[in-house]
């Protein structure tokens, strides 16, 4: 993804760049003097809050759906520090984010209730007899006094 190009989430959603804010700051863990002094941890926040881009139902499927990872303000905040590239992680986190926009804006497929066919409460009425069957031959066994 270049810099300067929106973000795209899918067919009829895109980001435009201006609404994305990005943040720069040091990585934690390991990696010796390089990681004490580069900001390569890179964070990407979008205010879904205020956005123009989305509708109100969209709004609200992504301020529901992504609740834990938006603050009071309505921003949503991916981070990334997992490559040594300030860019890399920064491309990383708008993929990130993409991604977790697109899956909190699909729609579920509702459930179609089913019923039973004729042939499995057969079957079923068939296994219950034989079960009754094997329990009533259990009784007490008479002994030969």
């Amino acid at each position: 993804m270049s810099p300067e190009a929106d973000l795209r989430v899918n067919d009829r959603l895109t980001i435009p760049r201006a609404e994305i804010a990005f943040r720069a700051s040091r990585s934690g863990g390991p990696g010796g003097q390089h990681a004490n002094t580069s900001s390569t941890r890179a964070e990407v926040l979008w205010n879904v809050a205020t956005s123009a881009v989305l509708d109100e139902r969209q709004r609200a499927r992504i301020l529901k759906r992504l609740e834990n990872r938006i603050n009071a303000d309505g921003v949503l905040q991916v981070a990334s520090s997992e490559q040594r590239s300030q860019l890399q992680n920064r491309e990383a986190a708008e993929a990130r984010l993409a991604e977790l926009v697109a899956q909190a804006l699909l729609t579920r497929k509702r459930r179609k209730p089913t019923r039973p066919t004729r042939a499995s409460k057969e079957r079923r009425l068939k296994e219950k007899k034989q079960r009754g069957r094997i329990k009533e031959q259990r009784g007490r066994v008479e002994g030969p006094d």
